[in-house]
């Protein structure tokens, strides 16, 4: 299936139209990522440096976040963001392409981020980084020189949920959660990659892990029909508003950008996750 047979196939770019535009006016390319606990070298801005798509900038995940929390990567204010997109050289008029080293992990949750503060003009690569590099396109190393430029940014609020949002949820049940880690995180079998987090899920919640959006050997997003199904297999009705979440709030971006791809329009993101959710206190914790 083609990535035009997406209800919004506009918000994924292949990479051979990726390499006919850069370099275009207007057309901005980021690689997005950051350093997962216990990460070891090279760091992923140390991996951006040395080789890139070029003309992209790094965009830290850890680094355009709210720095008052101890909550990892947590999305700043809208002026914060402003600040930082626009450092990075891009302007409010510019369309944005997203591209991580995994495929589909990181770059989600850039695309939320811009989609969040108002910005629409935003895709994905499809297969990221890897499937570029596996056609033996082009890349460059450090870090290309950047004029700053101005960006407007305004908060969505309908896109985040809290976790007082999610303590309504499991009393009212008018939005359903789904789960985008590993099984055995969610299950509370394998060990927990938050330190200090208890192990298990949100009551009630669903689980699909956000890996198999993506086919393992092209790292490109599966068919419509697949996301559909395996969305339903796990449990969703896509009738119904939907909120994600994952370990901190990134791969749960992997699953906000499949529902778009459907068309669905009623999700939310919630930004703390279980980083937030599975600290110890009055948080509700389910395992098996």
């Amino acid at each position: 299936m083609s990535a035009n047979s997406y209800h919004n196939a506009d918000s994924l770019i292949s990479t051979d139209e990726l390499a006919r535009i850069m370099g275009s006016k207007n057309v901005k390319i980021i690689e997005a990522g950051f350093d997962m606990p216990g990460s070891k070298p090279p760091l992923a801005r140390e991996k951006y440096l040395q080789a890139h798509i070029p003309g992209a900038v790094f965009f830290d995940i850890d680094d355009i976040a709210d720095k008052s929390t101890s909550l990892p990567h947590m999305i700043p204010s809208a002026e914060e963001f402003a600040d930082a997109v626009g450092k990075l050289g891009i302007g409010s008029e510019d369309r944005v392409i997203v591209y991580d080293r995994d495929g589909l992990k990181f770059a989600p949750r850039a695309w939320w981020m811009f989609r969040t503060f108002g910005h629409d003009r935003v895709a994905i690569l499809n297969g990221g980084l890897p499937k570029w590099q596996s056609e033996g396109r082009a890349e460059e190393r450090g870090a290309p020189k950047v004029t700053p430029k101005s960006f407007t940014a305004k908060l969505n609020p309908k896109m985040v949920r809290s976790k007082a949002d999610v303590f309504k949820i499991i009393q009212e049940h008018r939005e359903q959660l789904i789960d985008a880690r590993s099984k055995g995180r969610f299950a509370g079998t394998a060990p927990e990659t938050w330190q200090g987090r208890r192990s298990g899920h949100i009551p009630g919640s669903r689980n699909l892990p956000s890996e198999q959006l993506a086919d393992p050997t092209t790292h490109a997003v599966v068919s419509e029909p697949e996301i559909k199904k395996k969305f339903e297999s796990a449990g969703l009705d896509l009738n119904k508003p939907v909120v994600t979440s994952c370990g901190s709030g990134v791969t749960a971006c992997v699953l906000a950008f499949g529902l778009h791809l459907l068309g669905k329009r009623d999700v939310a993101v919630y930004d703390g996750s279980w980083a937030e959710w599975g600290l110890p206190g009055d948080t509700p914790v389910e395992t098996a």
